[in-house]
């Protein structure tokens, strides 16, 4: 076992619920900080046990990262901002209308946006009009299929 030391105490591999010791924290932690792990070994958190199953085994542990280890988030590149953003627009586009919205848009449920599927009227306010230019996949800057 790694004798790891923190604040004094020797750092063991596994802690149950509510034993972790203060200067660990979660990725999501590390996130709303502005860390990052840096590459650094995790600390498991075991569940709790459950009070009708208790002889389950915790399927979903949960990762502890020490802060004083963690570095600060690395800039995202132009790059990385562009392709994030295909593919956010590719979740925000409704195939049919060519409007993109500013909320993810349930195309795996309905294909399109809820006025393409059933008519229920947009608010304008909460997406941006479609391109002039035809897109693949969309029907030429044609609404609900309507012929011109």
């Amino acid at each position: 076992m790694d004798s790891q030391l923190l604040d004094g105490k020797p750092l063991l591999e596994e802690y149950d619920w509510g034993t972790a010791p203060e200067g660990l924290a979660t990725r999501r932690q590390f996130r709303a900080q502005g860390l990052r792990p840096a590459g650094q070994t995790p600390i498991v958190l075991r569940c709790r046990k459950c009070r009708n199953y208790p002889e389950r085994v915790c399927t979903r542990p949960t990762f502890l990262y020490r802060i004083d280890r963690a570095l600060p988030v690395r800039p995202m590149t132009l790059a990385q901002e562009r392709a994030l953003d295909r593919a956010m627009e590719a979740r925000q586009r409704c195939p049919k209308c060519c409007r993109r919205y500013y909320h993810v848009i349930p195309l795996r449920r309905l294909g399109s946006c809820l006025e393409c599927h059933d008519g229920t009227p947009a608010d304008p306010s909460t997406y941006t009009a479609p391109r002039h230019r035809a897109r693949p996949g969309c029907l030429n800057g044609m609404h609900h299929g309507a012929a011109a």
